[in-house]
């Protein structure tokens, strides 16, 4: 399909988690997945902020930007953890650029292959949730109109994630994204239980934990959670 038709799609997509119950990790998911093809990166992923106001990397396309986010995390620096912080896009053109912002990062993540790095802020108004990442292997900054639909996305996804039964009091928003992030753990130790188990790589093993979820339309937790305690075996 054109660009223009997959970007309307995905704006569908985002809208459509506007009802009450939805998947809150799917939809991020979604975001990031889609991000990828919309503008030529990589990999994307996504940090959501905890209630505790710690940010978790709570989406991915691949472990290597799993382990991209992780590492900003544990330097506490980096365009990622920037972008949530200032509420902007911050977009970093090549490696040499990082290494003069993010030195401790840049040593980090030397060796994951990505040359440049855009980070486009999950924001709702002047509040900002988390941040939604995406990695290039080749240098060059994120144009104009690139930045502004990447931020509408991540507007849409935000409001989503805030109008869980129509309810945009904070402490509700707080405890629902605690609660994604929580399920996250649960996820991650199913990816473990489902790569041992077929001999994959974690990339796969998450790939057949959601087509799982998506067929039998169940949650990605809940998926997850039969995984581990060997209820289910993939």
């Amino acid at each position: 399909m054109s660009r223009e038709t997959e970007l309307l799609e995905t704006f569908v997509s985002l809208a459509d988690s506007l009802v009450v119950g939805f998947d809150t990790l799917d939809l991020l998911q979604t975001l990031v997945e889609r991000s990828t093809s919309l503008f030529d990166a990589a990999d994307a992923g996504i940090l959501l902020a905890g209630s505790s106001g710690e940010l978790e990397v709570i989406a991915s396309t691949s472990e290597r930007s799993r382990l991209i986010g992780l590492m900003q995390l544990g330097v506490d620096e980096g365009p990622c953890v920037e972008s949530y912080r200032t509420g902007r896009v911050v977009s970093v053109v090549d490696v040499a650029e990082i290494a003069d912002r993010w030195p401790a990062f840049a040593a980090q993540s030397k060796e994951s292959g990505y040359a440049s790095v855009h980070a486009i802020p999950l924001r709702l108004r002047d509040e900002a949730l988390g941040s939604l990442n995406l990695f290039r292997e080749t240098p060059g900054r994120l144009n104009e109109t690139d930045a502004v639909a990447a931020q509408a996305l991540a507007d849409v996804a935000t409001i989503s994630l805030l109008q869980e039964r129509a309810l945009r009091e904070t402490d509700v928003a707080r405890d629902q994204l605690q609660r994604a992030l929580d399920s996250r753990i649960v996820i991650e130790q199913a990816k473990g239980v489902v790569s041992y188990q077929n001999g994959v790589d974690m990339d796969t093993a998450f790939k057949a934990i959601r087509d799982h979820a998506r067929k039998n339309r169940e949650r990605l937790s809940d998926v997850a959670a039969r995984v581990v305690s060997r209820e289910l075996t993939l």
